[in-house]
Parts: C-alpha cells; structure tokens; sequence
C-alpha cells in the first residue's frame, strides 16, 4: 500500500518528533530581549543611582554599546516608576516587559526574560542623589581647590578634546598628586556626585575586597558547589581565577557576558557551567567568568552576613559614599562590571591602592595583598601590559614608571596608580564602539607635566 506524503507528514507531526520540528521563534526574540534588558539596567541605575535623565543616558551610556543591541535599543520605550524604582521596556507582544529594580543600598537588580511586573514597592524610595559630604578629602568633599591646575591644563583638555583617541568621549578626569586632588574636569551631565558603570574596573573591585576577607584562600581551590566530586573543576584555586588563569570556556573571548549582565540570567546558572579547555593556571585569557567564580566562591566562604555588607563595608570606610555594588536576582554581587561609581570616589580607592591598603592611618588590606594584587604570577597576556591579581601592570614598554598598575573598563574607564610619582589618575569615559582611549599616552603626559 502506497502512503502518501502527506499522509507520512501527518503521522510525524503526531509523534513525539514533532518537539523537533515546531516552529520557532523568531531570531530576533532574544537580542530584543537582551537590548531590552540592556536598556531596563542602564535606565534604573543611571536615574536611581546616578541621578541622570533618560535623555542623558541615551547621549551617553547608551550610544556606540555593541552592535547586537545598538540598532534595537532606540526602538524600545522605557517606563520609569519613581515610586517603586523600577524600569520596564516592553520588547515583544507575547513577553512581558523587561524589568530593573532598585533596591536600596545595592542598586539595580535585573529580573529573567519573562519575569513579571514585581510585587510592591523598591526596599525604600529612591532617595535624592546625596552631594558633599563636609568631611575634609579624602574622607570628604571639603577643602578641594580650583581645578584644573596650570601645569595639568593641557593633558586633561586634550583628553575631553579626543586627543588621546579618535572618537573618545570623556566625561571626567581627576589626578591626584601627594594626595591631593590637582585636576578635576567633567563633561555635560557629569560631576563629583554622578556616578557611571565602572564595567571592568569593578574587576580590581573584587580582587580588593577579597583581599579584605580571604586573602588566605589564594591558593586553596575555588568553593563551587555545583562542582561535586570527581568534577575536574576543581582543581581551580582561587589564584587561577583572579590571574584570568581559569582553563575554562566561555562562548566568546572571554569579556562579554551579556546573559548575566543584560539577560537576567543569575551567576550560579551560567557562569558556574563551562568546562575547562586548558589545564588551570597555564594560559591568560581574560574573561568576565573568572571574577564572576571568584566572587562566587567567596560567598561560599564568609557566608551570607558578612556577604551581604561586604563591599558597603568597604567604600564606608573610604567615603565612597556613591558607589553602589550591584547584584543578580540570586543576590550575586556582579563585580567583575556591575558597579557604579563617581570619579572622586574612584580617586579614593586609588589613594588607598597607591597607600599600600592603609586608610587614615588604619591598615585595612593585610600586608603584601596589594604586592600580590601587582605581582605577574603566572601566565600573561601576549602583547600589552601584564596581569596580577585584577589589576593590569605596565611599565617603561609603556612609557611609563616601574610599578605602576591600573584598574581598566570598558568604554574608556581607567584608574592608574603611578607609586614611583605618588600620582593617582582616573579617567572616566564613555567612549563608543571601537574607539579606544590612549590611558598611557594620557599618564605619561600628566606625570610629565607635573613635579
């Protein structure tokens, strides 16, 4: 008996193989959803965080971002709830929107694809942006001269001109000499109480306040739980994660993780997940996951008090008072991108970096992190400045002193510490697509200008 083909179609589509050839959604849904995403976070720590207007946000943080979104994100429309801080961007009819939410004391929170509108208002209403704080610097704002000086005027005006990069946006410098501040300049919309993304600078975040809390851990292996018995994984120490030392995969080259950052998918779900590819502690490849395991592991460790006041602790201490760590749903502090924070407070945690971890006379970090912290152990990037614990290592190949050691994030964030000339240098930045700001041209020229 001959059966048609319809027929044999019909009998397939009855079965259990018919899972395999439903129709999908479209191709588009997820980037959407992600662009969405992008913008519900951008949105709800710029206005909550920073004090910013959407119009600001669109000018800056959220022009030139990458490609996948840069077309789609105008598209979308934001709703921004003062009253409970949060943001919606709706991005398909069949989807709830996508929704950040502020929370007080640890900033905005991303929810997953499909999450609905959330329950009740934020922890406390978004407060207004605080100003000075009457304390003298560094603890505070008092006693700050006229900026920039005569000797700096130059190298910072070249820096907001492009000077220092073709399509460069800076949005704010601050040198600190001695410690004291001696150049301080913002761009339209910025200033010492505005606070942006740090992106990667939150990386020497990280490595900071491990120190902080389990600088003996180093060596041990990294606390995964998902990582059982048996489980290869577990020969990663601690070291191999915060030297970008790890062996493990990732989908890209390492530094986009755009799932957690933008997609609401929590670190324990994904970064918890690759395999290795190399043998631990024997190839450089920088990679978001690394810090993310790091941070993750830490949790393990100190256990969830001390967890949830870790980096509040911290810029505490500091004065950092506008800089806020932000988590995933899961609670999962994202330090290796999602902090915010102004270039004073930054300026403040390079004194403290340059001061060998000591604050107004208080030893904070124990004695040698910060030599472990800019130290190359292990394997290095093939070209460039070196790799420590977090932090990037230059030197003469750069044109500039032995030891010295930077914080660096995307779109041009930058925290150089020049130990050799007492000098701090921040230069905030929101530079678009490929433009790539030249933050050892910029230190050298401000080293050279000054005594």
């Amino acid at each position: 008996m001959r059966i048609s083909k319809l027929v044999v179609l019909a009998l397939l589509l009855a079965g259990p193989a018919n899972a395999q050839i439903v129709a999908q959604p479209s191709a588009g849904t997820y980037p959407r959803a992600v662009a969405a995403g992008y913008k519900a976070a951008l949105y709800c720590s710029g206005v909550f965080n920073a004090g910013r207007t959407p119009a600001q946000i669109d000018a800056d943080e959220l022009t030139g971002i990458y490609p996948e979104y840069d077309k789609i994100v105008p598209t979308l429309t934001a709703q921004i709830d003062r009253a409970h801080g949060s943001v919606a961007v709706a991005f398909d009819p069949a989807l709830p929107p996508r929704y950040a939410i502020w929370r007080d004391g640890r900033g905005c929170v991303t929810l997953p694809i499909g999450s609905k509108a959330p329950a009740g208002k934020a922890s406390a209403a978004p407060p207004p942006i605080a100003k000075a704080d009457p304390r003298p610097w560094p603890q505070g704002d008092a006693g700050i001269a006229a900026r920039p000086s005569a000797l700096l005027t130059g190298a910072v005006g070249k820096a907001f001109a492009g000077g220092y990069g073709a399509g460069t946006k800076t949005v704010g410098v601050i040198v600190v000499k001695d410690g004291k501040i001696v150049a301080e300049r913002y761009g339209s919309g910025f200033g010492p109480y505005v606070s942006n993304r740090t992106w990667s600078v939150g990386k020497s975040i990280a490595g900071t306040l491990i120190g902080l809390v389990d600088a003996g851990a180093l060596q041990g292996p990294a606390v995964v739980p998902q990582w059982s018995a048996g489980d290869p994984r577990q020969s990663i120490t601690l070291d191999n994660l915060l030297r970008m030392a790890s062996g493990l995969h990732s989908d890209t080259a390492g530094n986009r993780t755009d799932a957690i950052y933008f997609g609401g998918t929590a670190v324990d779900e994904q970064a918890v997940s690759w395999p290795l590819e190399a043998q631990p502690g024997t190839r450089f490849r920088y990679a978001n996951n690394d810090i993310l395991l790091a941070v993750y592991a830490t949790r393990q460790r100190i256990g969830e008090d001390r967890y949830r006041t870790w980096p509040n602790k911290l810029f505490g201490e500091l004065g950092m008072a506008h800089t806020v760590a932000e988590t995933d749903w899961h609670g999962n502090y994202v330090l290796s991108s999602q902090v915010w924070s102004t270039a004073r407070d930054l300026a403040r945690l390079g004194l403290f970096w340059s001061q060998d971890g000591v604050w107004a006379g208080q030893r904070l970090l124990p004695a040698g992190w910060l030599g472990t912290m800019t130290t190359p152990s292990g394997p290095q990037p093939p070209s460039g400045p070196g790799y420590g614990v977090t932090m990037w290592l230059f030197g003469p190949r750069q044109g500039l002193p032995v030891g010295t050691f930077a914080a660096q994030g995307n779109r041009g964030q930058y925290v150089m510490v020049i130990p050799a000339q007492r000098l701090v240098i921040v230069r905030r930045g929101e530079d678009p697509g490929g433009a790539r700001f030249d933050i050892a041209r910029f230190a050298a020229d401000v080293a050279a200008a000054l005594p």
